[in-house]
């Protein structure tokens, strides 16, 4: 029969493998691509970005998209969680983030950030 403090002690490493999983999070390749994505919205300097009605210029929209990803660091392991969990809609309000180009044009920040993933996952 299992004692308490075994299963006590089986709880506690269970906890740090757990805690340092967690801290290893995203991997690195991935990180890479993520800033990539990032540096391709703030390279679309003829843009605007739309989040809850508000238009914003491109280096705000990516150091926004930034700022959100370091706060939701937990729950992105790559690019895909990244562009679904952090780049897609508004935490708030649940609307769809949108990027407007000057010649009128607005697709869906999502449409937009998945075929730049697929064209960086093309080049590699």
């Amino acid at each position: 029969m299992i004692g308490l403090r075994s299963v006590v002690a089986v709880l506690a490493v269970s906890l740090l493998v757990a805690n340092a999983s967690a801290a290893e999070g995203i991997a690195e390749p991935e990180r890479r691509t993520i800033e990539a994505l990032i540096a391709s919205v703030a390279g679309l300097g003829d843009a605007t970005f739309i989040r809850n009605g508000q238009s914003y210029g491109a280096s705000k929209a990516a150091r926004f998209l930034r700022e959100k990803w370091a706060s939701r660091e937990s729950e992105v392991k790559s690019a895909e969680d990244f562009i679904e969990r952090v780049a897609s809609f508004s935490s708030t309000t649940s609307k769809p983030y949108l990027i407007r180009f000057a010649d009128g044009r607005e697709i869906r920040s999502a449409d937009y950030l998945r075929a730049e993933l697929a064209r960086l996952r093309r080049a590699d």
